[in-house]
């Protein structure tokens, strides 16, 4: 029973950052207040109806292995699943599930409304309140006080959101939603740098005006894998997608309607995300493309309404109606949403340390697209690190940080508060480094340990999924197979035309029912050289990490670095060699000469 308006934690905006933070914090034992513009709108999907997706779906993969709610969520309200990239390397399998919606949010919402350590209030923060350069409350627009050690902000494209459709401009958080006002300029005050970003979305349409059968069937997977490693089973009845494209008319339309679009007439100031751009940005960028695939991805099982991947836009009305049913299979389509774009106030995360609370305030932490991402798993990875490092604040300990070479929330973090960015960050395979050992089969074996600690995993979980996999690869390990001489099974793996599936043997059999783990196990036996080669390398990038960078050094004293150099040290103030190497801009003689410096520092 909350009996005050003090608490251990607020944390203001209840998407999916808000809500993994306030699941880890107030599983943990502390008292949060979940503050919300609307209490119906608790991890709404404010664009597409899906979770996971390449690296993504590492992520929520990771978020699971560390106890966070996403992976359990997709996995009790999923339409769809399919494990994309079978047909390249391991490293980049990656699961999707499309949702439904509605119930996912429902799900979410009854999680967060069951947790006794969180009061879920609907208000809107305006005012941050500090003590002694900390964070110490919020006011809000109803005019109430609360007091809390420490703040976690998530407010998506909330902050000063502001939307267009053609000519028409509105102030909105996301369609249907009004913006959060007064919150960025509160942290401007502080001296928190803030700039402008800008998303969209796509229309929705009717499911009974469109033509399937002039469109390519996008069925889910014959035996589908959950992403949660604590999901038993999975009890989905599968909707299939639908595949069509744009054409040169489509095109066409939406060159001749340039002017019209806010995006082209120079009315949106805010920058855009590169790997998702608008079907605008397409056509005019990628003008040797005669066509753009379309997914038609239904929004749940108890609405009509179907979601256009492919075609975010933020044209005129009239114009959308237009070009959509130029699709073929869309011809008669009846659009129920139009596409907008959306621009917003978000933080530039350099101002963050790892552990992602801010170097101007202390106990002040940001998570999700106020960090300038883009991406429900992005969010709630974020979210998530959030809230574990206010529990260790908390408990008196020290943050917790994931290397970039332990797991994508590593390299997430580490681009974030090292690299920056220019535009909404987006988390692809290709940004890890050591991808080959971030598999999203093994997120488990990786951060499960991490999620026991917290004591956010069972110790039953915990123990069962480390014990099976050991004992299916000692099992491999000590197997003979004597019909192609006397090999061990390890050894018979080892062949690219042969998998553990076609290995008869009765030893095995309970380890194959557990598809995740014997797929795993195989993995590590066909990749064992790489994978040796890759930790090679993971222990020269622990050596540059582990040469920490002493905080009250004064970088306008370090002689023979370039002045790029030092602004750019001083402003991020990196916490090793290692992190001072990945700044942009920063050449290897700069990083040379700072760890010499760093050494005779160390010994004065």
């Amino acid at each position: 029973m909350f009996q005050s308006n003090i608490f251990d934690a607020i944390v203001i905006g209840a998407g999916h950052a808000g809500v993994e933070a306030s699941l880890s914090i107030a599983r943990s034992g502390f008292r949060v207040l979940l503050l919300t513009m609307s209490t119906n709108s608790v991890s709404q999907m404010s664009c597409n109806p899906a979770i996971g997706g390449l690296a993504k779906g590492h992520m929520v993969r990771e978020i699971d292995a560390l106890g966070g709610e996403m992976a359990l969520a997709i996995d009790q309200t999923a339409i769809q699943f399919r494990m994309l990239n079978r047909s390249k390397g391991p490293a980049v399998w990656a699961p999707r599930a499309q949702a439904d919606k509605k119930a996912y949010q429902g799900y979410m919402k009854r999680i967060v409304e069951s947790e006794p350590n969180i009061l879920l209030v609907e208000d809107q923060a305006i005012k941050l309140i500090t003590q002694n350069a900390k964070a110490a409350g919020v006011e809000t627009k109803s005019g109430a006080v609360y007091h809390g050690q420490h703040v976690v902000i998530t407010t998506g494209t909330f902050m000063k959101g502001l939307i267009h459709i053609g000519n028409v401009h509105f102030p909105g958080g996301r369609g249907g939603d009004p913006p959060s006002v007064g919150l960025s300029d509160s942290l401007k005050a502080f001296g928190i740098e803030v700039k402008r970003f800008k998303t969209g979305t796509p229309p929705r349409i009717r499911k009974s005006t469109i033509n399937f059968e002039a469109c390519e069937i996008q069925p889910g997977d014959s035996e589908p894998q959950p992403f949660s490693y604590r999901t038993r089973s999975l009890a989905c009845e599968q909707l299939p997608c639908h595949l069509t494209y744009t054409n040169e008319k489509t095109h066409e339309i939406i060159r001749r309607n340039l002017h019209r679009s806010p995006l082209y007439a120079g009315v949106i100031q805010g920058i855009g995300p590169r790997y998702c751009p608008s079907i605008e940005d397409k056509v005019v960028k990628f003008k040797d493309k005669l066509r753009h695939q379309i997914y038609l991805e239904p929004e749940g099982r108890e609405t009509d309404e179907y979601y256009i991947n492919g075609i975010s836009t933020s044209l005129p009305q009239d114009v959308q109606i237009e070009l959509v049913r130029t699709i073929p299979g869309l011809e008669k389509a009846e659009l129920m949403r139009f596409g907008y774009a959306i621009e917003y106030d978000c933080i530039p995360p350099t101002q963050l340390n790892h552990s992602l609370e801010t170097k101007a305030v202390k106990n002040l932490f940001l998570a999700g697209q106020i960090n300038c991402t883009s991406g429900y798993e992005e969010a709630a990875a974020q979210g998530l690190m959030a809230g574990l490092n206010v529990v260790r604040k908390l408990r008196g300990e020290e943050p917790f940080i994931l290397s970039r070479s332990e797991a994508y929330i590593g390299v997430l973090i580490d681009d974030l508060v090292t690299r920056g960015t220019n535009e909404p960050y987006r988390m692809f395979t290709s940004r890890a480094e050591f991808r080959l050992l971030l598999r999203q089969d093994n997120a488990d074996e990786r951060l499960m340990t991490y999620g026991r600690e917290f004591g956010l995993i069972d110790e039953k979980t915990f123990s069962e999924r480390m014990k099976i996999s050991q004992a299916c690869k000692e099992t491999i390990q000590k197997l003979r197979i004597s019909r192609v001489g006397v090999i061990t099974a390890e050894q018979w793996l080892k062949r690219p035309e042969n998998n553990i599936k076609s290995l008869k043997l009765n030893e095995l059999q309970e380890y194959i029912k557990l598809d995740e783990v014997s797929i795993r196990v195989e993995n590590e036996v066909k990749y064992a050289g790489y994978i040796d080669r890759q930790l090679m390398d993971v222990e020269k990038f622990k050596k540059m990490e582990r040469r920490k960078i002493p905080s009250g050094i004064l970088y306008e004293n370090v002689r023979g670095i370039s002045r790029e150099a030092k602004e750019k040290f001083e402003r991020i103030k990196p916490e090793s060699i290692g992190q001072a190497s990945r700044i942009p801009g920063i050449s290897p003689c700069d990083v040379t000469v700072l760890s010499v410096y760093v050494e005779k520092y160390a010994k004065v």
